[in-house]
């Protein structure tokens, strides 16, 4: 796998550029992260949902059905009055929220295409540094054993390492709703044979 550090792996300037005939203009990640920020500024605001609002929402924006269908519903919407009114929503309106909606799908996939970009080249870069670290480390500790200068790297490293281990150790599981004890119930059994007191009035 190869990774271009600077282009940050999307690959979109780079290909642009190659259409055009222009050389792109490569951002530092720092660059980047500051036009991100201009970007949202200049964004409509919107308030974010909650985990239990966003599962909502997607159900209910299950409930129209197929783009198909839910266009052909606008269409009916807007032959009867008295189907507006009921609703209390005009065709355009719904309309308008349909194109709306299909056009900053455009923009939700384009974000989602750049940051899984942004991700897999992260991803590449530790890779490589883990490889590499963990090489230098295993070689650090048989050149330790002969060179004093090299043993107390070796002896921080193998701390760190320790150290970050016994922290993932401690971290706390996803708590499991614990589950109600049932209260033993004894299981029938045949009754201990009494004394025949049938007998003992007979005599």
């Amino acid at each position: 796998m190869k990774t271009n550090t600077q282009s940050q792996g999307t690959n979109g300037a780079g290909q642009n550029a190659a259409a055009d005939g222009t050389p792109a203009v490569v951002l530092n990640p720092d660059q980047i992260v500051e036009q991100l920020r201009m970007l949202r500024t200049q964004m409509p605001a919107t308030d974010p949902l909650t985990d239990q609002e966003r599962r909502l929402a997607a159900q209910q924006a299950r409930l129209g059905g197929s783009p198909a269908a839910v266009q052909a519903t606008i269409d009916a919407l807007g032959t009867a009055d008295e189907l507006s009114i009921a609703v209390g929503t005009q065709a355009p309106e719904a309309q308008q929220l349909m194109e709306e909606d299909g056009r900053w799908s455009k923009v939700e996939a384009e974000l989602k295409e750049f940051l899984k970009g942004v991700s897999d080249a992260n991803l590449t870069r530790r890779m490589r540094l883990g490889l590499i670290v963990s090489k230098a480390y295993g070689i650090a500790k048989l050149v330790a054993r002969d060179n004093a200068k090299v043993r107390p790297h070796v002896s921080e490293i193998r701390n760190l390492r320790k150290l970050a281990r016994r922290k993932k150790a401690s971290t706390p599981a996803t708590p499991q709703t614990p589950q109600t004890p049932q209260s033993p119930t004894a299981s029938p059994e045949t009754p201990a044979a009494s004394p025949d007191t049938s007998a003992q009035t007979k005599q």
